[in-house]
């Protein structure tokens, strides 16, 4: 079973999407998908919530959490959103890195092209892992 934990800072956007593709791309018995921040915001970026929307991913109900321990204890894997030297560290983790831009405030066309870049890169690294769901 593989665990990835996607963080970023506010865990409002890229991360809260990136883990929503994975749990919905992914058979549940080979590879699930946490996501926090460092600074959790107080909602989901509601630009994030209707595109995902668009593509039947509800995120509505979704709250950005902390990353804390425990949290980072469950993981095999982080996944950075290029936040810079403000993306956390986790030692004993694999780590990546996917350099996105913050989907705060932008255009829905925007947005759109982030999370379709976001399910692209997840379907690349669960391919990768053998996790994939076909």
């Amino acid at each position: 079973m593989i665990t990835v934990l996607f963080a970023c800072v506010h865990n409002a956007g890229r991360s809260q999407m990136a883990a929503a593709w994975l749990n919905a791309l992914t058979d549940p018995a080979r590879a699930r998908a946490l996501s926090a921040g460092t600074q959790p915001g107080t909602h989901v970026h509601p630009e994030v919530v209707t595109a995902m929307a668009e593509v039947g991913i509800d995120l509505s109900a979704e709250k950005p959490r902390f990353l804390d321990d425990a949290l980072a204890r469950q993981a095999t894997w982080l996944v950075t959103m290029g936040c810079g030297e403000a993306c956390p560290a986790v030692p004993g983790l694999r780590r990546l890195d996917w350099p996105l831009p913050d989907p705060r405030g932008r255009s829905v066309d925007e947005v759109r092209a982030i999370r379709d870049d976001v399910r692209a890169r997840v379907q690349g690294f669960l391919r990768e892992q053998g996790a994939l769901r076909t």
